[in-house]
């Protein structure tokens, strides 16, 4: 599903108008440089809004990082979205995400290295992006390991990082420098 060529430009620095270049500037420390935030420099007000929401997602989320990151791949993957699964791939491993775990996220809740809280986590992520729903059972499974602001935050990872990915998919975001795709 990778395009060959973007149909929206990655933006280099010197083509930022002044707001990407203040918004994109502010963030040198959290990859301004890859092709994602590249791309939405095009629109710098679309840019600001979503991050706000990326923040919480990423970086302020009541789920532990293993968790998210479990969640994000899996989209990612069911999303054919090889640009996703490439940074988060690579980001993944600060929490313990090794070669062995990305193949399980591959092969999906059935994968038998998963504890069970990965599983049902995989289940839900799998549910959400077939049906747009979790199903009952899944949801009690899920209840019983998380509180309800993770209830949430899981629910909201996954569509986030739905919409990353027909995003990246659609304007053919191009892999970054020693990022791979699946």
């Amino acid at each position: 599903m990778r395009l060959s060529t973007p149909r929206i430009p990655a933006l280099t620095p010197e083509q930022w108008d002044a707001p990407a270049t203040e918004l994109l500037s502010n963030m040198a420390i959290h990859g301004a440089d890859l092709n994602v935030f590249r791309t939405l420099a095009n629109h710098p007000d679309l840019l600001r809004r979503w991050m706000v929401f990326t923040n919480h997602v990423m970086f302020k989320s009541t789920l532990a990082e293993r968790m998210r990151q479990l969640i994000i791949l899996r989209i990612g993957y069911l999303c054919k979205s090889e640009y996703q699964w490439g940074v988060h791939a690579k980001m993944a491993q600060s929490s313990g995400i090794t070669e062995n775990d990305l193949r399980a996220i591959q092969i999906g809740p059935s994968a038998p290295e998963l504890d069970e809280t990965e599983r049902v986590l995989l289940q839900a992520t799998d549910e959400l992006y077939n049906n747009d729903f979790v199903a009952d059972d899944t949801w009690r499974e899920l209840s019983a390991r998380f509180d309800k602001r993770q209830l949430m935050d899981i629910v909201f990872t996954v569509g986030q990082y739905n919409l990353v990915s027909m995003m990246l998919n659609t304007f053919g975001v191009q892999l970054d420098p020693g990022l791979h795709g699946f």
